[in-house]
């Protein structure tokens, strides 16, 4: 259905999922730990933004040790609780 639309794209729709996907899984992955791992008393989730808070200095020390958490500094994620319900362990 891809090419149909758009044939000189050269896009395979599955392997466009599948990395889809996979980068939504390691997104969701590094907020549930801000959210969930040992540092969960210093992260809160803003439920009308749709993200990661915390203090500035929280934030800091974070990102020093998780660089790629420093994306969801001032971003939102909005499929979290969709994304937690599929791949949290219960």
């Amino acid at each position: 259905m891809l090419e149909k639309v758009l044939p000189h794209a050269m896009l395979k729709a599955k392997p466009n999922f599948e990395s889809r996907i996979r980068k939504l899984k390691r997104d969701w992955a590094i907020v549930y730990d801000m959210l969930s791992g040992k540092y969960n008393g210093s992260f809160g989730w803003d439920e009308y933004r749709q993200m990661v808070v915390a203090e500035d200095a929280v934030w800091n020390s974070y990102i020093r040790s998780h660089k790629v958490a420093g994306q969801f500094r001032h971003r939102s994620f909005p499929y979290y609780d969709q994304l937690t319900s599929i791949y949290a362990k219960d």
